[in-house]
Parts: structure tokens; sequence; C-alpha cells
């Protein structure tokens, strides 16, 4: 079998030779990938809210739990993908490498069609379903419509980057959305300043940048060469690797998808607190996004460097990831928290000048984006129980010790203003990560202790 770790973009994941370093050149570019990502919704934020005002501002931010949940089901297939693929890989199974890859791409274009007729159906009813205010529902289902016709892409793109991302290839993906990134910026611009669009222009302009990223990482996948490389007459479901997929990317796209449903219920808690607060709160959001991709990066970078080394049987290796994407994540994250609260009046003002709604996101950074990084210990450990084939488990956890906590708190009536309804965060955060950390060292301690054995056991 030819190397296909190898060239300038890949990374090989199965040497101990420079593993920070790798570790580092993994995840740096999926952490761009996420900055970038999640500015086509800051520009959004930024434009309506400079540009047309803050109902409009209120409109697309509240939309932002509604696509998490819509999307999160999905993304956790596209880690499944993931799996699967650096697994066969650490095997050295072409024939399943090929299988995997045309699986993914058949599973992408099935889940975002599927997603963009719902949200085209649905769209309303999901908003009022999170108490949206009044003045602000026909806005915001205006742009979640528009919005929801970019899910193929959005769907293409991040199946396509969990492909590269298992031979170690992050910086290809990362270059895709720097350019459509650049477009979203100017179409948001020119939708909303010239052609006086409103929202529906800042929602346009994303799923046109969707469609842009989608077909780059098509063109990439196409012009590889060996098992990776796409085919389109070979694009189908079979059956082994789809089951395979789902056993470990269903769990964790059911925990995102819960996670998600239990921002909402926190997200429909502040739509009563009215456009004000919602405004700062959306503003606010954007940049616990920003440091959750730290988190998300290293992650991925367990996930798969775990994944390979676990199906070459390289169980020191596997032991070492997990303990330097931990403190990598922790010491970037925290470092990053940090920093942004010092300075969150001046972030806060770059989405508005409403002095009254710098005041309420500036809240929120400091009740919830200062412990942001205590989430790095249930994100990382859950990500390596999954490389090593156990999905469950995490899912289990997270549901139980955060989706769960949340609904509970919001419908217990016991929060009277906007911190108390807040305060959650960071309590959700503690239970579960510790929670997660015990569970990792049982099923980690009971598969290092056994022969080696590079078959997933469920």
């Amino acid at each position: 079998m030819a190397d296909i770790s190898a060239g300038k973009n890949k990374i090989d994941m199965l040497s101990h030779d420079k593993l920070v370093k790798k570790l580092i050149l993994f995840a740096l570019p999926i952490f761009a990938c996420g900055v970038v990502q999640q500015s086509f919704n800051a520009v959004d934020i930024a434009v309506v809210g400079n540009y047309v005002g803050d109902k409009a501002l209120a409109a697309v931010g509240s939309n932002g739990p509604v696509i998490a949940l819509l999307v999160n089901l999905f993304m956790g297939l596209s880690l499944g993908a993931n799996v699967i693929i650096a697994h066969y890989i650490g095997e050295r199974n072409n024939q399943g490498i090929e299988r995997a890859v045309a699986t993914s791409a058949a599973l992408a274009l099935a889940s975002g069609i599927g997603m963009t007729m719902v949200g085209l159906l649905f769209a309303p009813k999901l908003l009022l379903m999170l108490d949206t205010p009044v003045e602000i529902i026909d806005k915001a289902s205006e742009y979640l419509r528009f919005f929801t016709l970019g899910f193929p892409a959005m769907m293409i793109f991040n199946f396509g980057s969990a492909v590269l991302r298992s031979i170690g290839d992050t910086r290809r993906p990362f270059y895709c959305l720097v350019v459509s990134g650049c477009i979203n910026v100017a179409l948001n611009l020119f939708f909303v300043c010239v052609l006086k669009m409103g929202v529906e222009g800042v929602a346009l302009s994303t799923t046109i940048a969707n469609y842009i990223s989608a077909l780059l990482i098509v063109i990439i996948l196409k012009r590889e060469t060996g098992p990776i490389r796409l085919n389109f007459s070979n694009i189908r479901f079979f059956k082994r690797e789809f089951l395979r997929i789902i056993q470990i990317g269903l769990p964790a796209g059911i925990q995102g998808m819960v996670f998600a449903l239990s921002n909402v219920f926190i997200q429909s808690g502040i739509n009563t607190f009215g456009p004000k607060i919602v405004s700062g709160s959306a503003a606010a959001i954007t940049f616990e996004f920003y440091c959750y991709f730290v988190i998300s990066a290293f992650n991925q970078a367990a996930v798969a460097f775990i994944s390979q080394n676990y199906g070459a049987g390289q169980f020191d290796m596997c032991k070492s990831v997990f303990k330097k994407c931990m403190i990598l994540s922790l010491v970037t994250c925290a470092t990053m928290n940090v920093d942004i609260v010092l300075l969150a009046p001046a972030f806060s003002g770059i989405f508005t000048t409403d002095s009254e709604v710098i005041q309420y996101a500036t809240q929120r950074i400091c009740t919830v984006l200062l412990f942001q990084f205590i989430a790095c210990s249930y994100e990382i450990s859950g990500g390596a129980m999954r490389a090593l084939g156990h999905s469950l488990t995490p899912m289990v956890i997270t549901i139980a010790g955060t989706c769960i906590l949340r609904i509970l708190w919001k419908c217990s009536g016991l929060w009277h203003s906007f911190e108390q309804l807040l305060i959650i965060y960071p309590i959700s955060w503690t239970l579960t990560g510790l929670l997660m950390l015990i569970a990792y060292k049982m099923v980690s301690r009971k598969i290092y202790g056994s022969p080696i054995d590079v078959k997933f056991r469920n």
C-alpha cells in the first residue's frame, strides 16, 4: 500500500517524533477553519447590527441555536467518517478507505438535502418554539429559510474535511474557507449596503459562500491519488462502512443535537428578556464559539491521531496523544478566555454601538466565557473514547451531565435574571467533565490492558 499520509499537506500520525508539533500543526488549521466559518455568522451579525438595526441583529442571532440543532446530528456522522477512515489507514485497508469515502459523500448529500427541507418547511414553527419575540419573528424566519438553502453545501464541506483530516490534512480545508470567507464578507456588504436587502441579504451571502467552499473541497478530493480520491461513480451507501460510521457517528450526532436542544431551551429563556438582551447574548456567543474552536481543534486532533494509532495497535502512542491534547487545549482555551474577559466591552462593541446591548454582552462574557476552559475536560476525553470505538458512553454522560441539567434549570423557574440563567453553563461543564474523565480512565484501562485487538469494541 502506498503511503497516503505522505505529502506536504499531510501529517504522519503514527510516528512519535515531534508529537506536540504535529498536534499543533494539525489543530491550528482546524481552529482557523472554525474562526472563518463562525465569521460567516459574525459578519452577518456585525453588518445587520451596524447597518440595519438591533431588531435585525436579534433576528439573526436568535437563529444560532436552531441552526446548531439542525446541523449537529449530521456533524456527528462526519466525525464517525473521520474515525473509520483513520482506523482503516492504521490497518492499511485500501478497500475499506475507498468505501468509507464513497459512503461519506452519499451521507453528505442525503443529510444536506434533508436538512434543507426541514428548514424550509418548519422555520417559523422552530422559532416559535424558542419563544422568539413577536417583533422579530418574521425577519428571523426569513433569515433561516435563506440560510437553510446552504445546508447541502455545508454538509459536503464538512464530510470532505473529515476525509482529509483522517490523513492529517487540515490545511487545505482552511484555504477553502479563507476564499469563501472573503467572498462572504464582500457579498454581505454588497447585498446589505448597496442593494438594501436586510437579513435575507446576509443569509444569501453566507449560503453562496458555503457552496463555494463545498466546490473547492470536492475539487481537492477529485484530484487526490490513492484510496481517498473521490470518485463520483462510486458514491453510494456501502453497508459495512455505513453501519460503522453510524455506530460511531450517530451517538456523537445525537449528543450534539441534544446539546443544541439544551441551548435552545436556554435561548428561549433569554428571549423572554427582550430584544436588547437577545442582541447582547448573540454578540457574546460569537466569542464563545471562537474559544470553543480551540477545544474542538485539539479534540479532532485526538480523534484522528488516536484512531490511526489504535488501528495500528500502538497503544502507548494513544495514551501520549490524549495527555498532550488535554494539556494543549486547557492552556490555550484558558488564555483566550481571560484575554477576552479583560477586554469584554471593546470586543462587544464590534457588533453594536448600543451601550445597553454592550452591557448585556459583557455580562454574558464574564459569566460564561471566563469558565469555558472547563469544557476541555469532557470534550477531549469524549473524543478519545470515540476514537477507541466507544461512542455511547460520552453521549450518555454529556446528555445527562450537560443537556438534561440545563433543561431542568431552565424549567425550574429558580432563575430570575439573565445572569442567574447563564450560571448553569459553568456548573454543567464541571459536572460533565468529572464524569467524563472517570469514564475515560475506566475505558482506556480496559482497552490498553487487553491483548492488542484493532477491531472496534462497541
